[in-house]
């Protein structure tokens, strides 16, 4: 729900450029409502106050959920929230794909989405209904909070190892 503005292209002696928080931009949701309707919406926003820490919006909502209520009709699915822009190109590190936590209501949405994860390399868990989201936006936050505010780098990702069901 928060989006992150950075000016692109810094020659090689600039420092690199300050993330620019625009804040909720939710405002925007309820005019994309008509062209979103009967649609597969992919949500990989985490709720973040301007200096990187969470935005808690309580044990009972998420994210995506707010974007659900915003666009009744879409087929809201969250998605990629856990993965750092810095290893998305990357989708297998150390011979492990990274796992793509997804949430949602619809089924066949879901499964669209868990495609394609799949066709991009990651290795998809269906976490279940879109409630489920809260906890990813959980994960977030910690991943969020062991990179940055523990200077872990952003240089990382999560790997669920699950062993295969007979």
């Amino acid at each position: 729900m928060y989006t992150q503005v950075v000016e692109s292209n810094p020659t090689p002696a600039e420092p690199p450029p300050t993330p620019q928080f625009l804040g909720n931009r939710t405002d925007v949701l309820p005019e994309l409502a008509e062209a979103t309707k009967e649609k597969v919406v992919i949500d990989s926003t985490n709720p973040l106050n301007a200096d990187w820490s969470p935005k808690l919006l309580g044990q009972e909502n998420s994210a995506s959920e707010e974007i659900s209520r915003l666009l009744p009709e879409a087929y809201v699915v969250k998605a990629f929230n856990t993965i750092f822009a810095d290893v998305m190109n990357e989708p297998v590190k150390d011979g492990q794909a990274i796992t793509a936590f997804i949430a949602g209501d619809n089924d066949e949405a879901k499964q669209k989405v868990i495609a394609l994860a799949r066709t991009i390399g990651y290795a998809p868990i269906d976490t279940g209904p879109l409630y489920t989201a809260r906890y990813l936006e959980s994960m977030a936050h910690l991943n969020i909070q062991l990179a940055v505010g523990q200077d872990g780098g952003t240089n990382a990702a999560f790997i669920y190892l699950q062993p295969k069901l007979a």
